[in-house]
């Protein structure tokens, strides 16, 4: 088997394929989304152009974190980084921001379905937790699994969902 850092390095250098895309990103941006609502409603009542803010900051910083961690990563294993290189780090980690903005988007609308920032911070959470789920489906319809662990994923996820529903009502 070859040497961990030869092998990532070989990858690097070899003609560009048609990548799948990965999913990990907006799976984890949601459950991010979700937890920020669900921590915010422990603050009380939020005003919702706070928490559409607090989703999408929330959503870049931790962008930029998952970014630099991996850059750093790379960096320890490899000699330099290119600016190509940078650039696809952004555009892989990207849809943990793309992830907030549903739950904003939900929150940001929640007046005009008559909610109040309570009900607005459920609406969030609600399309938090649906995203989750449908991401994780995707992943593993993606990656041609069979339909059972498709079924699987999407009741993980949603246990992790209803875990911080469960969280946020409990807490508030």
């Amino acid at each position: 088997m070859a040497d961990r850092p030869a092998h990532r390095a070989a990858e690097r250098r070899a003609p560009a394929s048609p990548r799948r895309a990965d999913y990990a990103g907006a799976v984890y941006g949601s459950l991010l989304a979700a937890s920020v609502v669900a921590g915010a409603g422990t603050l009380g009542s939020f005003p919702r152009l706070k928490l559409v803010l607090l989703l999408l900051c929330t959503g870049v910083v931790f962008w930029a974190a998952h970014v630099y961690a991996r850059l750093v990563g790379d960096r320890l294993v490899h000699e330099s980084l290119s600016r190509q290189e940078i650039r696809r780090v952004c555009v892989d980690e990207w849809p943990i921001v793309q992830a907030a903005v549903p739950p904003a988007a939900a929150v940001a609308v929640s007046p005009l379905l008559g909610l109040g920032p309570y009900g607005a911070a459920w609406l969030g959470l609600a399309v938090a937790a649906a995203e989750q789920v449908g991401w994780a489906s995707v992943a593993v319809v993606q990656a041609g699994a069979p339909r059972r662990l498709v079924l699987l994923a999407g009741a993980v996820n949603l246990l992790l969902g209803l875990t911080i529903v469960a969280l946020k009502a409990a807490l508030h």
